[in-house]
Formats: C-alpha cells, sequence, structure tokens
C-alpha cells in the first residue's frame, strides 16, 4: 500500500469529522514508520500464538505494543496542539480547545 492511500484511510474514517490536515511529508513519514513497527509487531504476536508459545512471552509482546501505540498517540497528539490547535486558536475558532479537552478525556480513560 502507497503512503498517501494509507493516509487517506487513516484521515476518512467514518466515525472522525471531515477535517483534514496536511502533514509534511516528514511528519508523514515518521507516523507511518511508527504504524509499521507496530504492525510488525502485532505480526510478531500472531505468529507467537499460531505456534503456541507460553503466554507471558505474548503477553510482554502486547504490553510492548500497548507502550507503543501509547508512544504514537503522544506524537502526534503533540502535532495536533502544536499545529491544528494553534491555527485554529488563531483563525478565531476557539472551539478547538473544547475539542481538544474532549479528546484528551477520550485518551486518558
Amino acid at each position: 500500500m502507497n503512503d498517501e492511500k494509507e493516509l487517506e484511510e487513516l484521515t476518512t474514517c467514518p466515525h472522525c469529522s471531515d477535517r483534514h490536515k496536511n502533514r509534511s511529508p516528514e511528519e508523514q513519514k515518521a507516523l507511518l514508520t511508527r504504524l509499521r513497527r507496530i504492525e510488525g509487531q502485532i505480526r510478531g504476536v500472531e505468529k507467537m500464538v499460531e505456534d503456541n508459545r507460553y503466554c507471558p512471552d505474548i503477553l510482554t509482546q502486547v504490553s510492548a505494543i500497548t507502550s507503543a501505540l501509547g508512544s504514537f498517540n503522544k506524537v502526534l497528539l503533540s502535532c495536533h496542539i502544536r499545529s491544528c490547535v494553534i491555527e485554529d486558536i488563531q483563525a478565531g475558532r476557539e472551539e478547538s480547545i473544547d475539542e481538544l479537552c474532549q479528546l484528551l478525556q477520550k485518551l486518558m480513560k
């Protein structure tokens, strides 16, 4: 799959808003690299289950995936605040602050 198609799939979720973010090539590459690494970890866990590996070994790998997803969220949230939220506030769209607060509540569950 190419980067543009993957990005389109990530930004056209039917449950998300219709807003889009134009990411720099560097930001897009960094995010996609993280996601591909996580995808590889998930495939590794799938293989571990197929191979009937010991449960604690699988759980350790799942914990690493959970941590990697948390790190991905932190990077993406930082990018969002530094670009989208700042741009919205500068344009007088203060509802972006409410949106950010709601997002943080979801992320902190």
